[in-house]
């Protein structure tokens, strides 16, 4: 047996480091310490996501929609990743589900997430994001 991390835990490793990123990017005060490029080389060529309010959105409208979001959330955004279990898998590919917790502008929210990741010896945990698909777990609050 090789010493190589297995698949989920490749892909779970992704997800927290993403969502850290996301916490890094969009919060003002941390935003110049965060990679946008890592973002980038790990949304897959063909990604696709599904918002939580079903909105359908390709690689290019979600990379954009980060990039333009830089820095707009005060010190008191946070996500937290809970939860996390594998889905389905074979050798190259892993569905992984998690929560996804968020606290912005003092309202909380979460969301069911559901993510689809392949193998990619040239993204930093070894798998790149293919496709997420988003549910609300509550209406969230305004």
């Amino acid at each position: 047996m090789s010493g190589e991390p297995s698949l989920f835990s490749r892909a779970s490793a992704e997800i927290i480091d993403l969502h850290r990123f996301f916490v890094d990017w969009f919060v003002a005060a941390r935003a110049d310490k965060a990679d946008f490029g890592r973002f980038e080389r790990v949304m897959g060529k063909g990604f696709g996501m599904v918002a939580p309010d079903g909105q359908v959105l390709d690689r290019d409208a979600v990379v954009d929609h980060v990039r333009t979001s830089r820095a707009s959330c005060d010190d008191g955004f946070a996500i937290s990743i809970e939860d996390i279990r594998p889905g389905w898998q074979d050798a190259d590919t892993i569905v992984v589900l998690y929560v996804e917790a968020q606290l912005r502008a003092g309202k909380h929210s979460r969301r069911q997430s559901s993510a689809v990741f392949t193998t990619s010896s040239s993204a930093p945990n070894g798998v790149e994001w293919r496709h997420l698909h988003e549910t609300w777990l509550q209406v969230p609050e305004r």
